[in-house]
């Protein structure tokens, strides 16, 4: 886990990403979220007193080092102890790093209870990780792998997963919450600049987890209601068919160019007779639709069968439309 979230933390200078926010601190990201400034408050506080404890602490070590060291002994010369019991040297040694203990306790646990408990009236989006990809629910019914909200107003996400330990991380607002199969976890957050921001995973999560990628786009109020709008209107055809294989992830593990991923390919697959790894079948409008609602039914050779169900997530009239993309993609 900490090698994959060191890892996601120089993520962004990837060239083919989008271009995220610039920060002015050269240790965190951009701040986004009205929790951004006190997290890392407390963290540079206990980073700097750390820094300025082990300074003291060498500084220490080389004094006693040079100072007590032995100029001359013989051979046969006894050791003798020199050293002298002080009482107040002991109790300020031990009272003194009290104060800054209880200083860390009282901080760190006052931002964590800010960071559990979201405030009254949050507006909820429901999260759902996968293999190998998010998708995000509003109480509308909007579906997208991309997470929408308004700006100045608190979020609560709901979280879950369908197969294996995800974890949600946006860096901007300084927020992680892993996604637990069969459990709910939540973490909240208020954005405080519209933009768009990275969300990535950080809990390894098998062969994709490094492109399980997506973004939070905050944006003002009018903006998110007419997104919210069009979410909902569905739309048929070969171009709504395109949006839907981007926006449920499917690019994750199918290209459409003949590049070999996790999955099979797209290109070129409509109507040609499929080798699976028990016999054979013809790529039709039934094999997709069996494909997408029950993935483990038919499993193509040399594949692993690791594919979610998309039951439940994709209507009628959004299948038809991702098996009519598939048709031209020759």
């Amino acid at each position: 886990m900490m090698i994959s979230t060191v890892l996601s933390l120089f993520s962004w200078l990837e060239p083919t990403k989008p271009v995220f926010p610039k920060s002015d601190s050269f240790w965190m990201p951009a701040e986004g979220s009205t929790m951004a400034g006190e997290t890392d408050w407390l963290y540079f506080f206990l980073y700097w007193v750390s820094v300025v404890a082990t300074i003291g602490v060498i500084a220490a070590m080389v004094y006693m080092v040079v100072r007590f060291r032995v100029k001359k002994r013989t051979s046969k010369q006894r050791v003798v102890n020199t050293s002298d019991h002080n009482t107040t040297l002991e109790i300020t040694w031990s009272v003194l790093p009290l104060f800054f203990l209880v200083a860390f306790f009282f901080y760190g646990f006052r931002d964590y209870m800010k960071l559990r408990t979201p405030p009254k009236g949050a507006m909820e989006v429901n999260v759902q990780g996968q293999k190998w990809a998010w998708s995000f629910t509003h109480k509308n019914g909007c579906s997208d792998n991309v997470l929408h909200v308004p700006v100045k107003k608190p979020v609560r996400l709901v979280i879950t997963s369908v197969d294996v330990l995800h974890s949600v991380w946006i860096p901007n607002f300084r927020t992680k919450m892993d996604a637990v199969p069969g459990r709910y976890t939540d973490l909240w957050f208020e954005a405080t600049n519209t933009g768009e921001f990275p969300l990535e995973c950080t809990e390894y999560c098998g062969e994709g987890h490094s492109n399980m990628l997506s973004k939070v786009i905050v944006e003002d109020q009018a903006s998110f209601d007419k997104y919210l709008d069009d979410c909902t209107k569905i739309e048929v055809g070969p171009e709504a068919g395109q949006k839907l294989y981007e926006k449920k992830g499917c690019t994750a593990c199918h290209s459409v160019d003949g590049t070999k991923k996790i999955g099979p390919s797209f290109k070129g697959i409509w109507g040609k007779e499929e080798t699976l790894t028990s016999g054979t079948v013809k790529v039709d409008e039934n094999y997709i639709r069996e494909s997408i609602l029950e993935p483990h039914a038919k499993v193509v050779a040399g594949f692993a069968p690791v594919m979610p169900t998309f039951a439940g997530q994709l209507k009628d009239e959004e299948i038809t439309s991702i098996i009519e993309y598939i048709k031209t993609l020759k």
